[in-house]
């Protein structure tokens, strides 16, 4: 495309910033469980490390690829993340691990589908709204068709199940279709829908009874399902002002599960208080910002719509996972974006942010 300058430096310096913290984090917060389970403390800073640098270069790569060839491909990569997420559901293909079977092996590591439809269906519905606006305003012609496909997507992760990331793929779909132009009395009546089906999902699985009524009064059951936010809003009230400091966190040490996957902002909050915490969802602010603004600048819809979903699903995550931490709302498994261990999560989010790098090359400041 002609045009082209200098991707985003400030989006870029923000992107690194937060994937440093992420890998630095994700040391302090698994030694201790590292150091017992594999005799090498730097186990999971190592496999994080990695997955960071190969994420950066896929981000570098995506980077160069003009935005609009994935408009082009939108529909195969679409149909190729669902038929990794049919291919998940099956026994022998699919690994379980805490009672989902999200994952499929590849050799020593595995992949999530369900982190990849997210971004495949961001690209899709941009690419329709952007072809298609005038009928997005039409329940039947626009808005209604494309709902459908956003909850055929979910019930597929609901079918695994993973609760946490189907709302986020429903949260920025939606958003993403509010932008492009749907009508607000579209969103009052799925409001009303949604509610009722919400309640349903809860009540049709025990264990999300046990987390709502575990939200509610943790201290009802502290040695049970109250235990984790119990033990995360331990590791957030001891670190006061300024944090009892960087790798002296109490509650890795067995207390909180697995510190490094979706509660790593508990350990951030202990080892480097309020002072800490703020900085980093200032970070994030400012992520949302300047992704906000590339696409407020990008030169035409469908690049608006891509930065505006891509910034928006990320922001989301990231709302719902703290959220969750501090105890607004009840637990979801929803990782944290850039810091929270785990492959597939901080590769495709880094791609991610390549294509709104991209975009960012042909912005008119």
């Amino acid at each position: 495309m002609k045009n082209e300058q200098r991707i985003d430096g400030k989006l870029l310096i923000v992107i690194c910033l937060l994937v440093f913290i992420g890998v630095v984090m994700v040391y302090s917060a698994s030694s201790i469980w590292a150091d017992y389970k594999f005799a090498d403390p730097f186990y999971f800073a190592k496999r994080q490390l990695l997955f960071a640098i190969l994420g950066l270069f896929a981000m570098y790569g995506v980077s160069l690829v003009p935005y609009h060839t994935w408009r082009i491909y939108s529909k195969p990569i679409l149909i190729s993340t669902l038929i990794l997420l049919g291919l998940v559901l099956i026994p022998g293909i699919g690994l379980l691990r805490g009672g989902a079977r999200s994952w499929i092996g590849v050799g020593a590591f595995s992949i999530q589908p369900a982190e990849f439809i997210k971004l495949a269906l961001i690209i899709f519905l941009a690419d329709v709204i952007a072809d298609r606006q005038k009928y997005l305003t039409s329940f039947r012609k626009g808005f209604g068709p494309l709902l459908l496909l956003i909850l055929f997507c979910f019930g597929l992760i609901m079918l695994q199940p993973d609760l946490g990331t189907g709302v986020v793929l429903v949260g920025s779909c939606l958003l993403l279709l509010f932008i492009g132009g749907a009508k607000i009395k579209h969103y009052i009546g799925l409001g009303l829908v949604g509610i009722i089906g919400f309640a349903g999902l809860i009540i049709s699985a025990p264990y999300r009874i046990d987390r709502i009524t575990a939200f509610l009064n943790p201290w009802d059951d502290p040695l049970g399902n109250g235990f984790q936010i119990i033990q995360s809003l331990y590791a957030i009230g001891p670190g006061g002002l300024l944090g009892l400091g960087y790798g002296h966190s109490l509650q890795k040490y067995f207390y909180l599960p697995e510190p490094h996957n979706d509660f790593i902002f508990a350990i951030l909050a202990e080892e480097l208080g309020f002072i800490g915490a703020s900085i980093l969802l200032c970070v994030f602010l400012y992520l949302l910002w300047r992704g906000a603004y590339i696409g407020m600048n990008a030169p035409d819809k469908f690049g608006a719509l891509v930065a505006f979903g891509i910034v928006g699903m990320i922001s989301l995550q990231v709302a719902i996972n703290i959220s969750v931490v501090i105890g607004l709302i009840p637990v979801t498994g929803i990782t944290l974006p850039f810091l929270s261990y785990g492959g597939s999560s901080l590769t495709i989010t880094l791609a991610a942010m390549g294509i709104v790098l991209n975009i960012s090359r042909h912005c008119h400041y």
